[in-house]
């Protein structure tokens, strides 16, 4: 199957549209220009021979002459009706007492074999198995929020720095019940499934969005008490001559009446909120899924005192090669994007 669907009614051939009859029909289209074969194979970005080929086979058969002979061989055993049916059933029901599709469902509703479904849904990219998390914000001032907050990253304002903040709370310190087995040849490293809690921590971190350098720092809880304490020790770190723009979520904590107060008496602090449910605008959530892959996913720290030194060492390390994230959507493609995906789940609804 050559990725086109035909249909197989009688009656006289079509040229379809696909990459090989749009370039067939580009080299005839271009002797009425007046090119010779060299000139237009130059254009076109094919050989002479091919551009022989097309024009004469047009000239002898016209349209018929631009669609390729029959192939050779025994007939396909799978319908292309038999396809569609397939694929239709995939995107549109679902199998009985599952959520979802696998290859041995869809082959006993079908008939056809697994193997066979399998290079179906791979010549379609189907991946019944899969499935991605989303949440829509339903933030009143959600188009206002993406412009201000893109509109930093792509465009920061002169004498100014933009800081992404934001903390990671409820960091355990987990102590694994048994020592983990190393990495063998042909068998992976094995750790207990169970541990003991030794209590909690959060990260709180600024990340430079020009620089990728981050400010950090841990604290027992994540009150408003500590969010102010911790734009305090930007304000120390950030040099005095530049306005400080800093991105931040919706959390109560970051418009409490004692940060407020505290902003109040630092007027070179701006701040700027993204939409509720937009946790993805902000771009310090790259760093904290960096520090959860890198360190907290195979942790084993058996006091808070322990898992806040590794959290300190982990973030001098990083400084020490900082590689900003480059953001390149703008707030329209977000917004179009975005518009596309209300359509999708609003016909999925109906």
């Amino acid at each position: 199957m050559n990725g086109r669907i035909h249909s197989e009614a009688s009656g006289p051939r079509r040229l379809t549209a696909d990459a090989p009859s749009v370039l067939r029909c580009r080299i005839v289209l271009a002797a009425p220009e007046g090119m010779s074969s060299t000139e237009v194979a130059a254009k076109v970005g094919v050989s002479m021979p091919t551009v022989g080929k097309w024009t004469s086979r047009f000239l002898a058969e016209r349209l018929d002459g631009l669609i390729d002979e029959p192939r050779p061989g025994r007939p396909p055993s799978i319908t292309l009706d038999t396809v569609e049916e397939m694929v239709l059933a995939t995107l549109e029901e679902a199998p009985e007492n599952a959520t979802h599709w696998t290859r041995a469902k869809m082959a006993r509703r079908s008939g056809l074999a697994k193997s066979t479904i399998g290079r179906i849904w791979k010549a379609f990219n189907l991946r019944p198995h899969r499935t991605e998390g989303f949440k829509l914000s339903n933030d009143p001032l959600f188009v206002d929020k993406v412009v201000d907050v893109v509109g930093l990253y792509l465009n920061r304002p002169e004498n100014a720095v933009v800081y992404c903040v934001d903390e990671k709370s409820q960091v355990q310190a987990l102590g694994r019940s048994q020592s983990a087995l190393p990495m063998m040849p042909g068998m992976p490293e094995k750790r207990s499934h169970d541990y003991v809690r030794h209590g909690t921590t959060t990260l709180f971190a600024a990340l430079n969005v020009q620089e990728g350098s981050v400010i950090g720092k841990t604290y027992r809880s994540h009150r408003a008490t500590e969010f102010k304490k911790f734009l305090a020790l930007m304000d120390q770190q950030v040099p005095r001559h530049l306005q400080v723009h800093a991105v931040c979520d919706n959390y109560s904590t970051h418009k409490h009446p004692t940060v407020r107060s505290w902003l109040e008496r630092h007027k070179r602090f701006h701040m700027h909120f993204t939409p509720t449910s937009s946790s993805w605008l902000n771009q310090v959530e790259r760093v904290f899924a960096q520090v959860t892959s890198d360190l907290l996913q195979r942790s084993d720290h058996r006091s808070v005192q322990a898992l806040e030194r590794d959290l300190r060492a982990w973030v001098k390390a990083w400084n020490a090669d900082p590689k900003p994230f480059v953001w390149t959507k703008s707030a329209e493609q977000i917004l179009s994007s975005l518009g596309r995906l209300l359509q999708r789940t609003s016909g999925a609804a109906h």
